[in-house]
């Protein structure tokens, strides 16, 4: 039991470490891209590089590898109901990171609504179904060539070559979810890829030739490629939109399409209960209501006027009006234009004495 408590808060502990460094690389990066905004450089949403060459951002990228590889190693401790819904807190550190180094406003409604979104991922990871177990490349290999992930990714390519080459450069700069579809689509591929290649490592850890395997050199080639794609438009999307609004964005859209290449390539949700299923479905549309309003009102000022009146400092009456002796009436029973009333009487009044 000690060992096991032990392991326990070694995966929290790394859970909560992987959460900390995700959530700060999208704030480094960030940094990094506004100052070479301010030196007059390419910005990456316009198609330029220069972040390359900026210390910050190559920070704030160690940052999101190390958050990964500690993200990686809290499963061989904690069990994954445990780790994947903490992966969620990299939103609200982005969010609370960035209202205090870059000077971005989160109001009222963004902070319900990154509490929602943790909640709904919670909700949803909880509920979610558990992977079928792959052991060695060549299952990985006959998952890979079922008819229905092939056409997962087919869609999944279509689509990416859509977005970046006909939706990009007409709606790229305006609408938030471009570039975070590309990203999120992509990265889908990217977690299946890394899932082959740790079996791979765990096969070569034991004296397999896994490196006369050409599936692990594809493998390898397509999680580079994926990686460097999704590099390229999160960084556009972060350079164009608000991190606190594209961090949740991106969040929950790269879950759920990991979610749905796991349920396809590892078939997840044949053996799911109702329970289970309800359960998923609300977290999702919880994680939905979140987003809504995280992104429909970041940039509506909530000011104290906003309240009710019995909520708004220095409007509450010392005294009720049942104990004060001089009772006004209420605004309610008032009438609303008592002028234009007193002149409308007044005209009744003079028809009459005509008549």
């Amino acid at each position: 039991p000690a060992a096991m408590g032990a392991g326990f808060g070694a995966g929290l502990g790394l859970a909560l470490a992987s959460s900390a460094f995700i959530g700060g690389s999208f704030v480094l990066k960030k940094k990094g891209l506004l100052r070479l905004c301010g030196r007059g450089r390419a910005r990456a949403g316009q198609g330029g590089h220069a972040y390359l060459r900026e210390w910050l951002w190559w920070a704030g990228l160690l940052c999101m590898g190390v958050g990964e590889a500690a993200n990686f190693a809290a499963y061989a401790f904690a069990p994954a109901t445990l780790v994947t819904p903490l992966g969620a807190l990299s939103v609200l550190v982005s969010a609370v990171l960035s209202s205090i180094f870059l000077n971005e406003q989160l109001n009222v409604h963004g902070k319900i609504g990154c509490i929602l979104s943790i909640l709904g991922s919670t909700v949803m990871v909880i509920h979610a179904p558990q992977e079928e177990e792959v052991s060695s490349l060549e299952s990985m290999a006959e998952k890979l060539k079922d008819p229905g992930f092939i056409v997962f990714a087919v869609c999944v390519l279509v689509s990416s070559l859509l977005l970046i080459f006909v939706a990009g450069p007409r709606y790229g700069q305006s609408n938030v979810l471009v570039y975070v579809l590309v990203c999120s689509a992509i990265g889908s591929l990217s977690v299946s890829c890394v899932k082959g290649l740790g079996i791979a490592l765990k096969e070569l850890f034991s004296g397999k030739p896994v490196l006369k395997e050409p599936l692990a050199w594809v493998l390898l080639v397509c999680l580079v490629i994926c990686i460097s794609i999704q590099i390229n438009y999160l960084n556009k999307a972060l350079d164009i939109f608000n991190t606190s609004v594209v961090t949740p964005i991106y969040y929950v859209l790269f879950t759920t399409a990991v979610m749905m290449c796991s349920a396809i390539l590892f078939k997840e949700w044949q053996h799911m209960v109702l329970d289970n299923v309800i359960g998923s479905i609300s977290g999702f549309l919880t994680i939905v209501s979140g987003i809504f309003l995280l992104h429909a009102f970041r940039d509506m000022p909530f000011t104290p006027n906003l309240l009710p009146l019995f909520l708004q400092p220095g409007r509450a009456d010392p005294h009720p009006p049942w104990s004060s002796a001089d009772r006004h009436q209420s605004c309610q029973h008032q009438p609303l234009l008592p002028s234009e009333d007193k002149d409308a009487q007044s005209v009744e009044e003079e028809e009459e004495e005509e008549k």
